[in-house]
């Protein structure tokens, strides 16, 4: 199902947006050495819980997972890059973290993840890692707007992605999103401009572009849901959910001192 929004409905995506932004932003800036990802899960439950809103993981059970998720928020460490379910792990200096969240809020669902350091090590493969996939990100958002189409969006993903040598996968992707976490369309990380489903306004999309250093290839942890590169190699994933509007595309999952 593709769902388009009315121009009324605007309002409440922003929200939403902002929300999952405010967060995000809130749990990096506690997720240090020697933090459990346990209480990142639970920092998150509270903050989700507080601001009157739902979560789009707990009772979330899809084919390719254990289900239910259980849990409030995606940590994903290191070699792990998507659906990193929440365990008894304590950060340690210089690992990679993945945070990712999904939150239904007034009925609207807005979707973000954001890669990081934790501590004082700046690993020279990790930092490139995740600013491959920043940048990716920011050239998604570029090729979005009324007109375009997801290849578009693909090909300026893939683009970058393969121009700073890393694998793509095509598994997981981009997404519609709305009063569901997960529509139609997908947006695959990279793609052939001019083709797939033509950009109108009222469309929101979740962009998110992930990558592994040496691998395209995933393997699924013991747990049912994580997902780890093939070779034990780290991964970042950066994701934003933009709204089509008839100017363009507006990020509405921006952290607060961005926003204009």
């Amino acid at each position: 199902m593709i769902e388009i929004l009315d121009p009324t409905e605007l309002p409440r995506a922003r929200d939403a947006g902002a929300l999952v932004a405010d967060i995000l932003q809130s749990l990096r800036s506690r997720s240090a050495v020697g933090t459990n990802l346990l209480d990142i899960d639970r920092w998150a439950q509270a903050m989700i819980t507080e601001a009157g809103a739902q979560s789009c993981y707990v009772d979330y059970a899809p084919s390719f997972g254990r289900g239910p998720f259980g849990h409030y928020i995606c940590t994903s460490v290191n070699d792990a890059v998507l659906h990193g379910l929440p365990h008894d792990y304590t950060l340690a200096d210089g690992d990679l973290l993945t945070l990712d969240l999904a939150v239904s809020n007034r009925g609207v669902v807005a979707d973000s993840a954001i890669s990081f350091l934790v501590g004082e090590a700046k690993p020279p493969e990790s930092v490139a890692l995740i600013s491959a996939t920043e940048r990716a990100l920011r050239a998604g958002i570029a090729a979005a707007g009324p007109g375009a189409r997801i290849g578009d969006i693909s090909h300026a993903i893939g683009t970058v992605l393969s121009e700073a040598g890393y694998p793509v996968n095509t598994q997981f992707g981009g997404h519609g999103v709305g009063s569901t976490m997960h529509q139609d369309p997908h947006v695959p990380n990279t793609g052939r401009p001019g083709r797939g489903y033509r950009l109108r306004p009222g469309l929101l999309l979740a962009l998110e572009p992930w990558v592994m250093a040496d691998t395209a290839d995933l393997v699924t942890d013991a747990d049912g849901w994580t997902l780890r590169s093939a070779t034990g190699s780290r991964t970042a994933h950066s994701e934003h959910t933009i709204a089509i509007t008839d100017d363009g595309a507006e990020i509405l999952t921006l952290p607060k001192q961005a926003r204009p």
